[in-house]
Formats: structure tokens, C-alpha cells, sequence
């Protein structure tokens, strides 16, 4: 009787056991069911230690494909209307190409300790490419990557040689400029104001994109025996009263080119000059739909259109190396009529022939449409 019962008592912990197994293992599959569908198709936020110091946190976007996705990181130094549009067209542009990729987007804010920071969690997570946007961040991520082989496709850099993104110890680094024809910027002024005496040029001090911008034009004026002054800012907080400082020197045009401090407060650069009746001419039409007057400048949809075009370059086998930085195949003439009536223009309607108008005089955007 103790053997029978012995017996089946262990028949029964052998059921037990098996049964155990059984949902061990239906728990796993689901498990793993559930975490192939998270990682496949969906976009999520994470606000982890990873970027803390980024308030619009990290965004993540995985394509539908199976498999182990193509991870690209596209990092910003702060948002403006130019450098928004040219991470939404870059991720467009990718996420259509029909390619396995996920996508990380990150944001510091105008903070360069964040910008550091986040390019440091990028590279320990290990991604397959990077795409800095703006010149500093294509410096930090030089710098953050210096013995990576992960190719750095920038966007965004006026001058790629002045930043140092070119030469023997930058192979896997590539990308799209966006250096203006400062000269033509000049030019334009002259188109709308005849009889203008003297320019001036405001500028970020440490922003080598915008620096560069403003010697290319001061060389040109010098060229051609224009009067101009300049102001440089270390910070916004400077921006009012730099602005004002020069049109109290009496410049008749204010000019700025790609600069990402000031695009990114154009409210305030616009509320001065335009109260002194003085026009903002400017490197990109973005800024000029954000306030700027007038602009012989950069599309950044096409910027982003040809960045993205890059990368997909590279995802197919063409080393970094191989690529020069390219440059805008071509520039437009924008201008903002509203803006034009808020420092009390007079220009004649030929002045405005071949411009693309950005804004109305009633407020009405043609952006980015």
C-alpha cells in the first residue's frame, strides 16, 4: 500500500511539474510575443537618465519591419523652426524609404552640457549612425566619437572646413551644408534699399557657422566699399540690447545669417529693429517666416531632403569616405510682407519681383506648404 501510494504520489508531482513547465513556457512566448510587437512599428517616449536634460525627452520611431532595425540617433542643440524642419524631414524622408530603421531623436535645449551629455549616451547605446544638426553639434559629436568608426552624417554646417569636419582624421564624417550666398544677402539689401549707407551685422560670438556667415559678408562690403558695423551676443540675453546699440549707430538694415541663437528668438530681434523702422534681412526662410523681412537662403526641407538621401547611402554599403559634403543645389528669394508693413515699407511692387512670399501683409504662412 505505501509503494502504490508512493507511485502516485510521484505520478502526481511529475503532472504538477509538467503542467508547471507548460505555463512557464506559454508565459515566456507571450512575453516575447509582446515585446516583438513594442519594438516593431510603434513610436514611444522615454524620459529616462539617458536624457534627462532634454524636457521634450527622447523620441523613438521603429519602422514595421522584423528584424534587428538599422538605430540612427539625430541630435539638436535646441529647437528653432529651421532645425525642426530639418529633423521632421529627415525622419519623413527615412521612415518612407521602405528601410528597416528606428530613430532617436534628441533635443538639449541651448544647454551645451546637455548637448555633451546626450551625444555620450548615444554613443554607449551602441547606434549604427548619427546625424548632428547645427555646427556645434557636429563638434561635440566629432569630439564624442573620436575613435568610433560610426559614420556622422551632419546637417546644417555653414562651413564644414572652418568647424573642422573635413580632412584626414574626420572619414567617417560627412553631411550637407548650409552656407549662404552672404554676398547675395548683401546684394539684396541694395535691391529694396537703393540708398542704404551703412549695414549691421548681428551675430553669436561662438557659433563658428554664424561667424563665418557674417566675415564672408563683411568681405564682400569691404570689396565693394560698404559701410557697415557689428555687434556680436555671447548669449540672448544680450540680443536686445545689441540690437539696439546698432540701430542707434544708424545702420538702415540689420542683417543676420544662419545663426541658431537669434533664429530662435526672432520675436525679440523683430520687435526692436521693426519698432525703429529698420528691416532684419536673413539666411534662411525660415527666418524670414518667423519675422525676417527678406532673404537670398537656405530651404532646410531640401537640406533634410538630402541628408536623409545620405544615409540611405550608407546603409547600402557606401563608406562616409566615399561621400564629400555636399552643399544646397540652389537658393530662393523669400519675403515677408507683414513683416515689410511693420517697419513701414515703402518699396515699389517691382522690388518684390521673383520673391516667394512667406507671409501676407494679413498674416497669412506659405511655409513649408
Amino acid at each position: 500500500m505505501k509503494k502504490q501510494f508512493s507511485i502516485f504520489l510521484s505520478a502526481m508531482v511529475l503532472a504538477a511539474s509538467l503542467s508547471a513547465c507548460s505555463q512557464n513556457s506559454n508565459e515566456t512566448a507571450a512575453q516575447e510575443n509582446s515585446s516583438a510587437q513594442t519594438s516593431s512599428g510603434t513610436e514611444a517616449t522615454d524620459s529616462g537618465s539617458a536624457s534627462q536634460a532634454d524636457s521634450e525627452g527622447t523620441e523613438t520611431t521603429a519602422s514595421s519591419q522584423s528584424g534587428t532595425p538599422y538605430r540612427i540617433a539625430i541630435v539638436q542643440p535646441m529647437s528653432h523652426t529651421s532645425l525642426d524642419q530639418i529633423r521632421d524631414t529627415i525622419v519623413t524622408n527615412l521612415n518612407e524609404s521602405g528601410q528597416n530603421i528606428e530613430i532617436i531623436t534628441e533635443n538639449a535645449n541651448n544647454d551645451t552640457t546637455a548637448l555633451a551629455t546626450i551625444l555620450n549616451n548615444v554613443r554607449s547605446q551602441g547606434v549604427d549612425l548619427v546625424i548632428p544638426i547645427a555646427t556645434s553639434t557636429a563638434q561635440s559629436a566629432k569630439t564624442v566619437f573620436d575613435g568610433d568608426p560610426t559614420p556622422i552624417v551632419f546637417a546644417a554646417v555653414s562651413d564644414p572646413t572652418a568647424a573642422g569636419l573635413t580632412g584626414d582624421d574626420c572619414q567617417n564624417i560627412t553631411g550637407v551644408s548650409n552656407n549662404i550666398p552672404a554676398a547675395e544677402i548683401v546684394k539684396l539689401i541694395f535691391n529694396f534699399q537703393p540708398d542704404c549707407e551703412t549695414i549691421g551685422f548681428l551675430y553669436t560670438s561662438s557659433e563658428t557657422n554664424s561667424v563665418s556667415t557674417i566675415n564672408a559678408a563683411k568681405a564682400y562690403c569691404d570689396q565693394e566699399g560698404i559701410a557697415y558695423e557689428e555687434a556680436a551676443i555671447a548669449n540672448l540675453s544680450e540680443l536686445q540690447a545689441a540690437a539696439e546699440s546698432l540701430i542707434a549707430d544708424g545702420v538702415d538694415a540689420l542683417y543676420t545669417g544662419n545663426d541658431n541663437s537669434i533664429a530662435s528668438a526672432m520675436a525679440t530681434y523683430t520687435d526692436v529693429a521693426y519698432a525703429a523702422g529698420i528691416p532684419i534681412y536673413c539666411g534662411a526662410d525660415s527666418m524670414v517666416a518667423d519675422g525676417g523681412f527678406a532673404t537670398v537662403g537656405v530651404n532646410y526641407v531640401q537640406l533634410g531632403e538630402q541628408v536623409a538621401d545620405m544615409v540611405l547611402e550608407i546603409m547600402n554599403g557606401t563608406a562616409p569616405s566615399e561621400l564629400p559634403y555636399e552643399t544646397l543645389s540652389n537658393y530662393a528669394q523669400y519675403v515677408n510682407l507683414q513683416a515689410a508693413d511693420r517697419f513701414g515699407a515703402d518699396f515699389p511692387e517691382s522690388a518684390y519681383e521673383g520673391y516667394e512670399v512667406l507671409v501676407e501683409s494679413d498674416g497669412t504662412s506659405h511655409f513649408n506648404q
